[in-house]
């Protein structure tokens, strides 16, 4: 199955559906300053960007040893610690020593190694890398040329194996492989007839399920045991899925996300014998259904989440909701998520944030009851001196509903300012509200923010995420569009000084914004986006073929729709831009390929329209390198202020 958020996709975790008009006037009402500016601190870019001295706080399943990752030699890499050090700088150990790219996460396997992966400039074909915690050696368990590897089971009852996908023996699908990290013996555990598009294991680990599509249509795959050959149990078209998400305690029925007959996906028990959704655990009338936990040392179901304008656990175990419920009042106006456990989920990692700040990790002692301060992720800037992240909504042209989130600058009264559109990438994914060091950073710099949740943004169900098929470039755009003028009509944004700012699909809808509605921007970024529908079709990764048929359905065909990519392709209307634009572009990209930002770039040179453009030999879908972030930001800052005028 496809994910939805197959371009890109930025975002955090998420408050309360109020009228737009209503959240601005309490904005208006609750602003310190009534008239004029009220002097708040600018802090210096780099403190919004750079690596944090601690942060990835992680468990070792014994719960002996504290894993985290903090720079070494400018990159994040792995440490740990004896978990009686915590709360002093003695024992710390480095296990790692990359020095090419930043480790984007890793967890424990087993009491001795940590488990991580890596790509090659941004080429997105990771390999699968395991460290000893005790030596150092560190050892890469998929050393295959051009391959793209991932995680497919930690198998934590077995620490001498995982579950490893990838596509060595064919491009464009997965096989499983069962490797023992010790050896790195990799064995064929189960081989992709040719139109799995992902598996499914249950609580041992056995491999139980399958996705297959066809392009259009999506089945689900079913066996009671591996020595049992798959059949298919249900058939849907892609616009419904049946998507397990988890197991009864004895790996005998299913428990699926489900928005087959419906609207909004559910989760429900599922019985493979009968391929029909059982009892209904939990709805939501206008959210999607997003998490399954799941607690492995007493075998129970934990919670789910449901997020419409702000993420809320929904608890199904009296046990987790009392820790969580302690939690909360030991860390009042604090989100709180538990981002890792020790095998007797004795000892958890506690995360801290909410809007302002990404905030302080602890270390948990469920028995005990106790908080052990851990590390804060950015204390170089204060809290207090940071933006509230709003809940809006505001209704488009046609009648549809639209969610999304401002941020007005702290120290400015809420009139005539000028704000940046910030749509996001996907372009089935959404924004969430919660911390973005972009957002703060632009607000601390005197900017509005403007976040929307445009037709086909995910988690609002199926008839919101349908509207927006063959609407790139037009009625999710016109949903853009619609927002600025709403937040012009309320007198928030200054309409002379309106930038746009987006990445992958937003970097789209930033150049569509500009040759679709050209006096309605004062300039522009376009941070890894597409410009020409034609060659962006052209160019998907070999691992997207199966999802080809569906892509049609969903963007549109090329053949079929020619005048319309035409009329909704960037590059191909450059005549129509006056905007002064700046690219940002991987060169290693392999989704949005660096031909997209040259076309843009070449068609509005000819034209003698101002446009500069970044490119990083060494980067991908977005800059990871540290170095690379702050170049971005850096040119970004002088050339909105340049164009907007402050």
């Amino acid at each position: 199955m496809i994910r939805r958020d197959w371009l890109l996709h930025t975002a955090a975790a998420v408050l309360l559906a109020t009228s737009g008009s209503a959240v601005l006037a309490q904005a208006a009402a609750t602003a310190t300053a009534p008239a004029a500016a009220t002097a708040v601190k600018q802090y210096p870019l780099r403190d919004f960007f750079k690596n944090p001295q601690q942060a990835y706080f992680r468990l070792s399943p014994d719960g002996r040893h504290l894993g985290f990752m903090q720079p070494h030699e400018a990159r994040m890499n792995i440490f740990v610690q004896p978990i009686e050090k915590v709360g002093t700088s003695e024992g710390i150990r480095r296990v790692t020593a990359e020095t090419a790219r930043d480790i984007p996460n890793f967890f424990f396997k087993g009491p001795r190694h940590v488990l991580y992966t890596k790509d090659f400039g941004g080429d997105e074909n990771d390999h699968v890398v395991i460290a000893d915690i005790g030596s150092g050696a560190v050892r890469d368990l998929t050393p295959h040329d051009g391959v793209r590897a991932m995680i497919q089971d930690a198998l934590p009852d077995d620490d001498e194996h995982i579950l490893v996908a990838h596509n060595k023996r064919d491009k464009r699908i997965f096989d499983v492989y069962r490797v023992n990290i010790r050896t790195g013996e990799e064995k064929l555990a189960a081989q992709n007839p040719g139109n799995f598009t992902g598996w499914v294991t249950d609580h041992a680990g056995a491999i139980r399920g399958a996705i297959a599509s066809d392009g259009v249509n999506s089945s689900l795959f079913y066996r009671a045991n591996e020595a049992e050959p798959f059949k298919p149990i249900v058939t849907t078209n892609f616009r419904e899925q049946v998507a397990p998400v988890g197991w009864s305690a004895d790996n005998k029925t299913m428990v699926v996300s489900s928005n087959r007959g419906r609207d909004t996906a559910a989760l429900f028990e599922f019985d493979p014998a009968t391929a029909k959704e059982g009892r209904l655990i939990f709805e939501h009338p206008v959210a999607d259904i997003e998490a399954y936990g799941w607690s492995r040392a007493r075998k129970v179901p934990t919670h789910t989440v449901v997020d419409v304008d702000k993420a809320q656990p929904v608890f199904f175990d009296k046990t987790y909701e009392r820790a969580y419920q302690a939690l909360k009042q030991k860390l009042p106006g604090y989100e709180v998520t538990t981002q890792s456990m020790t095998k007797d989920e004795q000892l958890w990692i506690v995360a801290a944030a909410n809007d302002r700040t990404p905030g302080t990790r602890y270390l948990y002692d469920v028995r005990a009851d106790k908080l052990t301060k851990l590390a804060d992720i950015n204390p170089w800037i204060a809290e207090a001196d940071m933006a509230e992240v709003r809940p809006v909504q505001y209704t488009a042209r046609d009648g549809l509903l639209i969610r999304g989130y401002l941020t007005l600058p702290k120290g400015l009264p809420p009139k005539n300012l000028p704000v940046i559109v910030n749509p996001h990438g996907g372009p089935w994914a959404r924004d969430r509200w919660g911390y973005s060091p972009e957002v703060q950073f632009l607000a601390n710099r005197g900017y509005a923010v403007f976040q929307m949740n445009f037709r086909g943004s995910t988690g609002f169900g199926r008839k919101f995420w349908e509207a927006s098929f063959k609407q790139w470039g037009l009625a999710m755009q016109d949903d853009i569009t619609d927002g600025v003028q709403w937040l012009i009509k309320e007198g928030i944004a200054d309409p002379k000084r309106i930038a746009i700012y987006g990445a992958s699909y937003g970097g789209y809808a930033t150049l569509s914004g500009i040759t679709r509605t050209p006096d309605l921007y004062a300039a522009a970024v376009s941070y890894v986006g597409v410009s020409n529908m034609f060659t962006f079709l052209r160019s998907i990764p070999p691992y997207w073929k199966p999802f080809q048929e569906m892509m049609k359905e969903m963007i549109g065909d090329e053949e079929k729709d020619r005048a319309q990519f035409t009329a909704t392709s960037p590059a191909l209307n450059a005549e129509k831009i006056k905007t002064p634009l700046f690219v940002a572009q991987g060169a290693k990209d392999p989704r949005v390929v660096k031909a997209e930002s040259d076309q843009m770039v070449e068609a509005l040179r000819k034209r003698g329209v101002e446009v500069a453009y970044l490119v990083k030999d060494n980067e991908g879908h977005g800059f990871r390198n540290q170095e690379n972030q702050f170049e971005f930001y850096e040119a970004m800052e002088k050339f909105l202020a340049a164009h907007l005028k402050r």
